[in-house]
């Protein structure tokens, strides 16, 4: 079985009750990740970000929303993540990014143990780099 479609399988089988990912009901295990952290005003902010059109637009709402560090650091993660995801050593990952070995630990446990929300982006980015090179 691919790792895509194991992943998916493991979603089904966290969906139990429903979720946004399956286009149903909220509950599902994958998608509330932590449960303590799902709030109606996390939730709102989400729903903002969501509704946002283009790079300029989150550029506006991140720079009111974070400051320039925390963006950044949000960034490397998220390479730290990709480049894990293509396999890239530690040392290859500090020398291009400059994150820390415990950082990309952190990020690679993520990807392995989490909620899955790296390897959902990672996945659909790829997917839509895919379509644009057709």
């Amino acid at each position: 079985m691919h790792q895509i479609e194991e992943i998916e399988l493991r979603r089904r089988i966290l969906c139990s009750n429903r979720c946004y990912i399956h286009k149903k009901e909220s509950g599902c295990a994958f998608m509330t990740g932590n449960i303590k952290l799902r709030d109606p005003v996390i939730d709102r902010l989400f729903d903002a970000i969501l509704k946002l059109d283009s790079i300029d637009e989150c550029y506006a709402l991140f720079e009111d929303l974070s400051t320039i560090n925390e963006l950044k650091a949000m960034a490397q993660r998220f390479a730290v993540a990709e480049m894990l995801d293509q396999g890239k050593t530690y040392e290859d990952i500090t020398a291009v990014t400059g994150a820390s070995a415990a950082t990309i630990s952190r990020v690679n446990r993520c990807l392995n143990y989490g909620a899955d929300g790296y390897r959902l982006a990672i996945d659909r980015l790829k997917n839509n780099d895919a379509k644009n090179e057709e």
